[in-house]
């Protein structure tokens, strides 16, 4: 009798096992910061002239340090996400381990186009957190007499890609409250699970299907002949990095989206979330993969990485260091 029992408890464990493993999902990590849009209401931007353009960006140092408002909002929204099971990077932490490390502008200039490709802000926090989602969360205090209410949004966008992934958004019954932390917390609080799936659910797809990343290639015009059209085994090189592409993204997924014999791009690449190690891969992780490669014989291809563009994006030169 006490043998059947031990079996049938061990036959219940057994077929409970896949389900408890199976709730233990992953989670994404995830980063809240002020809305583009919130910051430029506030005064908490820069302006900058890039290749003839005016490049608008959050200033998130000026707010985190003159706006209590804003720093109890992302406290309170690490809070009720690390309640659900989600991992948040914090902003304030963040910020201040680019301004210790003294991060420098990583600038490059091409031999054949003479562009300048630099970082934003918000990319060199991107790199610095790696997080896979954003949130970014702006809000507007209404009033009504004595109560007060306030109108929000939380739109989620995927860091890699800057795809929003999910949105949420509302206003908040009138309170008598006037603290702005206590205001969110009761006008998000509905949706914040609803919200949190749908960043899941992303999350999850990336998980089975690779992550989302362009890989651009370029030549170096130094004299040297190379280009994407030079036969190695009487195979081009565009074929052959083709064929690398091919081997090494998550289920073949990618799109040659433009060739010439010095410029090839490549979009919709799908890399696996984490590398051998399991840190979490990025496009230049991944072009530095591809960069050995080309390395190796019988390529034996100098090459150079640049830097820019954020987590999502990669350029690999060929030709020179």
């Amino acid at each position: 009798m006490i043998l059947r029992t031990l079996k049938m408890v061990l036959l219940l464990a057994t077929t409970l096992l896949p389900v408890s493993m199976s709730g233990q999902a992953k989670k994404p990590t995830i980063m809240a910061v002020p809305d583009l849009a919130w910051c430029k209401a506030n005064g908490y931007v820069t302006t900058t002239n890039y290749q003839g353009r005016t490049l608008t960006t959050p200033d998130y140092e000026k707010a985190l340090m003159e706006n209590f408002d804003l720093v109890s909002v992302l406290t309170k929204l690490n809070e009720l996400m690390a309640d659900r099971g989600f991992p948040m990077r914090d902003l304030s932490s963040m910020v201040g381990d680019l301004n210790r490390a003294e991060i420098e502008d990583e600038m490059t200039v091409s031999t054949t186009s003479g562009a300048e490709i630099g970082e934003t802000a918000l990319e060199r926090l991107q790199r610095r957190a790696k997080a896979d989602i954003m949130v970014n969360v702006g809000w507007r205090i209404n009033s009504t007499g004595p109560k007060k209410s306030v109108t929000y949004l939380l739109k989620g966008v995927d860091a890699y890609t800057n795809d929003a992934i999910a949105s949420a958004e509302g206003t908040g019954n009138p309170s008598f409250s006037a603290e702005v932390p206590v205001l969110i917390e009761e006008a998000v609080i509905g949706k914040m699970d609803q919200f949190l799936s749908q960043l899941q659910r992303h999350f999850d797809d990336m998980a089975a299907n690779g992550r989302s990343v362009s890989i651009q290639l370029q030549v170096f015009d130094n004299g040297s002949g190379l280009s994407f059209e030079e036969e190695y085994g009487g195979e081009e090189l565009a074929e052959i990095i083709d064929g690398w592409m091919n081997d090494n993204t998550v289920e073949h997924r990618y799109s040659l989206e433009d060739s010439s014999e010095n410029f090839m791009k490549f979009s919709g690449v799908r890399i696996p979330l984490y590398n051998e190690k399991g840190r979490p891969m990025d496009a230049r992780m991944f072009a530095r993969k591809l960069q050995k490669f080309l390395q190796g014989t019988p390529y034996n291809i100098t090459s150079k990485i640049k830097a820019g563009g954020g987590l999502g994006r990669a350029t690999l030169v060929l030709g020179e260091k």
